[in-house]
């Protein structure tokens, strides 16, 4: 897992990174990475784009819980349906995962389209709900990704879980106080945050590691102190 810093959240920063890339990204709505998907994109095709069900989801729970929209209600209902297929495929291989979403949830999506549409006609855009369906609206193309690639989740989930330490922390790491010093804590957290989707713990790794670089181990063996080749000290 890779962090990187920018002084900035600008969408030219994620067209940097990821130059020569061309298959399929999950992510939020930040329209910061709107420009990814343009045909004059830069360092690249087009990017396939993967929206993240859940934060369309967070989006009918945020008027759900303030206003009990039945509206609200409804679509939050025909969205636990795809998770429910989602948990009864969990663990298979993309191919079964692509055939079982294709004959059991794409007519779901379908229908819930229609009824997205049909509600954005009945409510007020500019009314809290209508918001929040206008942005589901906005994502749809990239919603349905999931639908077309075994390999794609329904969700960010994953990758969120990971980073949530690194999000909790952002305001004690202000004491980074250079580019340079953020660019020094984004190794740092790549490292951490790689080893422990390694199961590896992280302190146990980086002093190991710190031990063996001062004692001179050899640069062109660099791959032997990457966190998948740590082998903790009995």
């Amino acid at each position: 897992m890779v962090f990187t810093y920018h002084p900035s959240r600008a969408g030219v920063n994620a067209e940097q990174i990821l130059q020569g890339f061309d298959g399929i990204l999950q992510l939020d709505g930040y329209t910061g990475y709107d420009r990814l998907t343009r045909p004059s994109r830069t360092g690249g095709a087009p990017i396939t784009v993967a929206h993240c069900w859940a934060h369309a989801r967070r989006k009918l729970k945020e008027v759900f819980d303030r206003d009990g929209s039945e509206i609200a209600a409804e679509g939050l209902r025909r969205i636990a349906e795809f998770y429910r297929i989602e948990t009864e495929i969990r663990g298979m291989g993309p191919g079964q995962r692509l055939s079982a979403r294709q004959a059991r949830t794409a007519p779901l999506v379908a229908e819930f389209g229609e009824w997205l549409q049909l509600q954005r006609h009945r409510v007020s855009a500019k009314s809290r709900l209508g918001e929040k369906l206008a942005y589901i609206h906005r994502q749809w193309d990239g919603l349905q990704t999931f639908l077309q690639d075994g390999r794609v989740e329904i969700d960010s989930n994953a990758v969120e879980n990971l980073i949530r330490p690194i999000a909790l922390t952002r305001k004690n790491a202000l004491f980074a106080g250079h580019d340079e010093g953020g660019r020094t804590w984004g190794r740092i957290a790549s490292l951490i945050a790689t080893a422990k989707i390694n199961g590896v713990e992280p302190f146990a790794y980086l002093k190991a590691t710190l031990e063996a670089i001062a004692a001179g181990h050899p640069a062109h063996r660099i791959d032997e102190l990457l966190p998948w080749n740590f082998k903790p000290a009995s």
